[in-house]
């Protein structure tokens, strides 16, 4: 499936929500009921989510089902209650919505794009034409995004051009400069041969019989295309047109296990493919996209080996790299940035992005989640605390997935899959969590939080939780702790580093619940400061080169980091208070304080992959393990568990403490031996070394049947009925009316509904209402605003006098207006198409 689209490289951040991972157990329903299996009690006061503490569930069982066809009638059979991937097949659509024992929720946050190796070969007898800059431009022309939405993807999908989601805020904002690139790089075949023809003698091919060749051998383009959905069908039109141009085709079929292991894991260099059908989850909504051009082009964006082969052009990695910190002063220089950013993104091509998707997430009728508007099922941060049966309370619930344990799971540098992920994001509790319909991140283990920003900068806030003030100048503390220093085995603080002083231009204060230090890890080891401050120090040591723990792969994301970190302080421990100063900010003030406040991390868990790949037994990135000829560290099975049950043997008689000069005095005393205690009983019982401190635990883990297991940690705290208020998100619906036939001259008027399930959508919770107008040369004429409180119970009116319309050529026109709410992030957009004819004669 789909690789999620947002991966946090602060450290500290990483462990508070990424890192924990399930565990495998074959399940077998044979000899037992429906009813048996699931089991629960009946929906009754005493054992509502007014009681009830941790998750609704007493388990959940994800299996592997890889054909989607299949799903409906399991479903409507009993054999699963969820399917935990996005449809977007129209004949299984039709099923799912048809079906009296199905229902299903709706998200928006799935692309499908075509990745490139951009790397030169190392073998200098084969030729990559998507090293080439232009080739890679000219896919753009070559590709029809509308044949391909309308007839491979069956309609469930809007054609996509830029780096930036259609769906998400950012779009709206940019429409206009979105528009003028959209209609520049629109379907033009003849425009695209010419160019890769043009490109390719000048790389010293040669078309001979209508075949391309170089240095006399026939050119091969290898295309790994995704088999679990349409991205099939897209793989073999690409291939299609491949051999239109003259190629010759090799059309590797894979599934997302196998293709990783191609273009993830192998050094691009080496030539084992040329283009994937890639897609991609965003797993929340992204009020921001500032980060994304850094993500997607630069080799910032990842430390895998594709990202590392990157090269992009000078002026679009530093633009890239400023908007990753936010290096701008007023939201005007923002949006500027942006619209030349995303036009760099197109001539740089290193993917082109072809399709934004609608996708259906099915289940029985008697299940009840929090679907993320952007990331459904899978990329829901909400999903532990919400997923229930609405009859009962407790039971088992079956659910689906197309593929489980794609990449090994290491809580630092681990797989980043889709699935893999939702199933880690049961297992731990971070301290907030983004709300399924604005992206506004909401307190989960934070009382309050306070941010200052240096006058002017542009962030606003719209939630009470959190505070946000201004100040001529922000100071930071001497005592901040800013760098590692491994040699003194310490952290340097600001008055060491910067004798001179220090300014910053957000600070972040965040206060802790009180009893945030005193809960204990699913293996019952009780929780320290030692597992906030371990994963800050990794962070470091991972980047310095006389460090075992050195990765050369990170070294790029640390840089960006350091550009913007201004250091972090633990202010009190009672309730824990940590301030952080960062030179990076965000549009909203929730969004800075969930970059910014940092969760835990088992630190005795750490400690035995910090000891593996210290004596090069392991390694924590896929990068080094290629790189040093040993495994990818995996916490869940494999190779890697013999290994690890070694380490934990020398770090239970040593009271191994990673960087004990420091982290000892974080430390109870005898707490080295009662973790490692914890974790051998933990390992004995479970069979893998993953703990967490979220409302599931790890069960146990057999991967080769693909399936896993988790199980209600009795220990969670929080009722279960905590984040039951999201229900159905109230997303716009809007409808243009208007005239079908216009003169030139005359005055028009067009009324805009806007709906909510057939009533009005009340004005108060509109945020803005846009307008374009485009003639027939897609040629912009006007754009403007209509303020909210100007509806008529639901109806607005958009009107165009004569002197504007007089601008208006014959032939056909359109009317696109974008709307925006306060209670979801993501816009809704209607067109209207209307013709224009000579004016009439007076």
């Amino acid at each position: 499936m789909m690789r999620a689209s947002k991966k946090v490289f602060w450290l500290p951040l990483l462990f508070a929500g990424l890192f924990l991972a399930a565990v495998i157990l074959l399940f077998s329903d044979s000899g037992s009921t429906v009813e048996r299996r699931r089991g629960g009690e009946p929906l009754t006061g005493e054992t509502s989510g007014v009681q009830r503490r941790g998750a609704w569930l007493d388990e959940v069982v994800f299996t592997r089902e890889s054909d989607p066809g299949k799903v409906v009638h399991q479903i409507e059979i009993g054999h699963l209650d969820l399917f935990a991937s996005g449809i977007n097949n129209p004949t299984i659509y039709n099923r799912i919505r048809d079906s009296l024992k199905t229902d299903y929720a709706v998200s928006y946050g799935s692309s499908v794009e075509l990745t490139m190796n951009t790397a030169e070969f190392a073998d200098p007898e084969q030729l990559n034409p998507f090293h080439n800059r232009r080739i890679r431009e000219a896919m753009n022309w070559l590709l029809d995004r509308d044949y391909i939405a309308a007839e491979l993807f069956g309609g469930l999908a809007a054609p996509r051009y830029l780096p930036m989601s259609t769906v998400l805020p950012d779009y709206a904002r940019l429409a206009e400069s979105a528009r003028a690139i959209e209609l520049h790089y629109r379907f033009d075949a003849r425009r695209a041969e010419a160019i890769i023809r043009e490109e390719l003698q000048a790389m010293g091919a040669e078309l001979k019989n209508g075949r391309w060749h170089y240095r006399g051998a026939e050119m091969e383009i290898r295309i790994l295309i995704r088999t679990e959905d349409a991205r099939r069908e897209l793989g073999d039109y690409v291939a299609n047109l491949m051999e239109t141009l003259g190629f010759r085709v090799q059309r590797m079929y894979r599934t997302a296990g196998e293709a990783s292991r191609i273009w993830i894991a192998a050094d691009p260099a080496g030539g084992g493919w040329h283009l994937y059908t890639g897609g991609w989850v965003a797993v929340v909504i992204n009020r921001d996209l500032a980060g994304d051009l850094d993500q997607f082009y630069t080799p910032r964006g990842r430390p895998e080996p594709l990202w590392q082969s990157y090269d992009p052009d000078p002026e679009l990695d530093a633009l890239a790299e400023r908007l990753r910190r936010r290096d701008y002063a007023t939201w005007q220089e923002r949006q500027e940035m942006m619209a030349r950013g995303m036009k760099l993104a197109l001539e740089e091509s290193t993917r082109v992005w072809l399709l934004d998707q609608k996708s259906v997430w099915p289940h029985a009728t008697n299940v009840e989640f929090a679907a993320d508007l952007a990331g459904g099922f899978s990329g829901s941060a909400m999903w532990p605390y919400t997923l229930r049966f609405t009859d009962r309370v407790g039971g088992r619930m079956m659910v689906g997935v197309p593929n489980l344990l794609t990449e090994p799971w290491n809580p630092v540098a681990g797989t980043n899959w889709i699935f893999d992920r939702m199933i880690t994001r049961a297992l731990s509790d971070p301290v907030v969590l983004p709300d399924p319909f604005t992206g506004l991140f909401r307190p989960q283990r934070l009382q309050q939080a306070e941010v200052t920003v240096q006058k002017g900068v542009p962030v606003n806030r719209t939630l009470d939780w959190v505070s946000l003030a201004e100040a001529d100048e922000i100071v930071v503390p001497p005592d901040t702790w800013l760098a590692w220093d491994r040699g003194k085995q310490r952290f340097l603080t600001v008055g060491e580093k910067n004798p001179e002083g220090l300014t910053a231009r957000t600070r972040t204060r965040v206060v802790y619940q009180e009893d945030y230090l005193q809960r204990v890890w699913h293996d019952g080891a009780e929780v320290s400061l030692a597992d906030i401050v371990l994963p800050w120090i990794l962070f470091f040591e991972r980047t310095n080169e006389e460090s075992p723990l050195f990765d050369r792969a990170e070294v790029p994301i640390f840089q960006s980091f350091i550009t913007h970190f201004r250091g972090w302080r633990i202010v009190d421990q009672q309730p824990l208070t940590i301030e952080i100063y960062s030179d990076q900010i965000f549009p909203d003030a929730e969004w800075i304080v969930g970059s910014r406040a940092p969760g835990t991390a088992p630190w005795h868990m750490l400690a035995l992959g910090i000891m593996a790949e210290t004596h090069q037994r392991l390694a924590f990135s896929s990068d080094k393990a290629d790189q040093l000829g040993i495994e990818w560290m995996n916490l869940v099975g494999g190779p890697s568990l013999s290994i690890l049950d070694q380490e934990l043997l020398r770090a239970s008689a040593e009271n191994f403490v990673p960087y004990a000069q420091f982290l000892a005095r974080f430390l109870e005393p005898g707490e080295a031996a009662d973790r490692y205690r914890a974790l051998s009983q933990w390992r004995r019982r479970h069979g893998h070394f993953m703990v967490g401190d979220g409302p599931y635990y790890l069960h146990s883990a057999r991967p080769i049947e693909g399936t896993v297991v988790l199980r209600r940690n009795r220990n969670f705290s929080d009722l279960a009925g905590k984040w039951g208020h999201f229900e159905e998100a109230a997303v716009p619906e809007p409808h243009l009316e208007g005239p079908e036939i216009v003169g030139i001259g005359e005055h028009i008027s067009f009324d805009l509904r806007i709906e909510y399930h057939g009533q009005p959508y009340p004005s108060a919770d509109l945020e803005r209402i846009a307008y374009m107008l485009f003639d027939s040369g897609d040629r912009l004429i006007e754009q403007g605003e209509i303020p909210p409180e100007h509806g008529d119970d639901g109806v607005w009116r958009i009107s165009f006098d004569p002197r504007l319309t007089r601008e208006l050529e014959i032939g056909a026109n359109s009317l696109e207006v974008a709307v925006t709410s306060r209670l979801v992030a993501l816009p809704s957009f209607v067109s209207r198409a209307f013709a224009t004819i000579p004016p009439a004669e007076e």
